[in-house]
């Protein structure tokens, strides 16, 4: 990974591995809404309750359904290939430890010259 972070053009490939963990983080966030309301489905007393907690929760499966569908197309998931999942979590390992050893907080950041400025 190129150290000058701050020059635009080594933001190339960045949106797709943010999506990637966007959608990671999302779906693990919803799994766990699935278990929260199944735990809460069988602690609950009313009738009426349980039927809203079940609905939500049946939405909730159809999202994570869903979640799990685009990831299988954009390829930032691969269950049933586990080989392939662990090159995916090992470029992930690998992209967040050299993303915590970056200097993110440089001591010069004049970028004077990078950028093409009319006035100099």
């Amino acid at each position: 990974m190129n150290q000058d972070y701050l020059d635009p053009k080594y933001a190339e490939g960045m949106p797709k591995t943010v999506d990637a963990s966007v959608a990671m983080d999302f779906l693990l966030s919803v799994k766990t809404g699935i278990r929260y309301y199944a735990v809460t489905l069988t602690e609950t007393a009313t009738h009426d309750l349980r039927e809203v907690l079940y609905h939500q929760m049946d939405k909730a499966i159809d999202l994570y359904a869903e979640l799990v569908d685009l990831m299988l197309e954009k390829g930032w998931l691969s269950p049933h290939d586990l080989g392939k999942q662990v090159e995916l979590d090992w470029k992930s390992a690998d992209t967040a430890l050299s993303i915590a050893e970056m200097n993110l907080y440089p001591r010069d950041t004049d970028r004077l010259g990078t950028f093409a400025t009319p006035y100099k």
